[in-house]
């Protein structure tokens, strides 16, 4: 999507808005994957309101971006200009047992910031990638921690009001991987609670996690971390690795050896190569197993 409406070009500076025309967002995601489209980068978040009502009024179509660890983007020149926040600064801020953190922030670097604090809990997610937004948008969890059970509130765009908004943790319905975050809200700074704990302590947990995640996943492959989500009671991974596909390939798309509900570009490829390994492995999974799997990875659809 490209925008040419000079009105809005012209009201980006004052707005405190990046604007690149045209880039390839392939390198903005963990499975780099994804055409080309132009990008606004926010920086401050109380722009976003009048961002988006110029952007409606232009009748441009637009979609939001966050750390990009956890999404599939279609080919080609993408139908939507494409929203991203910049990391505010200083992005973890601690009181107490209370800890506000900006939604652009990274995951594991906030974890770690909070550990040297004492403050633990979330030592399972130090691994995850991506930011605290994109964490609280999918419910992020591992190893028994779910990012929701510290959330005390968020405050949002709500785009459905067009205003910004705080929500208090009870409002919030935390899921295993789904929260009841509306598909065009975003995130913009977070308040956990989180519970006193030794540093030391909260280190060796980490330590437990990453030598977990390194004997198991392929860290330095690329990938968007699981692609479907388990079943009630099952395991896709194991279904899909019962079933022999780990090495399975569309094209660069391929299922990984180490972990198979792990799908990785093991070269240049397309989302129309990852999107026919995900039709065909969810495909031999029903096949087999009577199981229809739902997909973890979110899938930028253009229809």
């Amino acid at each position: 999507m490209h925008i040419d409406d000079p009105k809005i070009i012209e009201a980006l500076p004052a707005l405190d808005v990046e604007y690149h025309a045209g880039i390839s967002l392939a390198p903005r995601t963990s499975l780099e994957i994804g055409g080309t489209s132009d990008l606004l980068v926010i920086r401050r978040h109380d722009s976003l309101p009048e961002l988006v009502r110029l952007l409606k009024q232009a009748g441009v179509p637009y979609r939001f971006l966050g750390g990009g660890s956890n999404v599939l983007l279609p080919d080609g020149e993408l139908p939507w200009a494409i929203l991203h926040l910049a990391r505010q600064q200083p992005d973890v801020r601690i009181e107490g047992n209370s800890v506000w953190v900006d939604c652009a922030a990274d995951l594991g670097r906030s974890v770690t910031t909070c550990a040297k604090h004492d403050l633990g809990g979330m030592e399972g997610l130090i691994g995850v990638p991506g930011t605290i937004g994109g964490a609280l948008r999918m419910n992020a969890g591992a190893y028994g921690t779910q990012i929701g059970t510290f959330v005390r509130e968020v405050k949002i765009y709500r785009a459905a009001s067009g205003r910004i908004e705080t929500l208090r943790g009870s409002e919030i319905n935390f899921e295993y991987r789904h929260t009841s975050f509306a598909a065009d809200d975003i995130m913009l700074t977070v308040r956990l609670e989180l519970p006193s704990k030794p540093y030391r302590e909260i280190l060796q947990g980490i330590r437990i996690c990453n030598d977990k995640r390194r004997a198991s996943q392929p860290l330095n492959q690329k990938s968007a971390g699981c692609i479907f989500k388990n079943p009630p009671g099952g395991s896709a991974g194991r279904m899909i690795d019962e079933l022999g596909l780990k090495g399975h390939s569309v094209g660069d798309a391929r299922v990984s050896d180490r972990h198979a509900n792990f799908f990785v570009n093991a070269g240049h490829a397309t989302a129309a190569d990852m999107l026919a390994l995900i039709a065909d492995v969810r495909r031999r999974v029903h096949e087999r197993y009577g199981v229809e799997l739902e997909e973890e990875v979110i899938v930028w659809k253009e229809s």
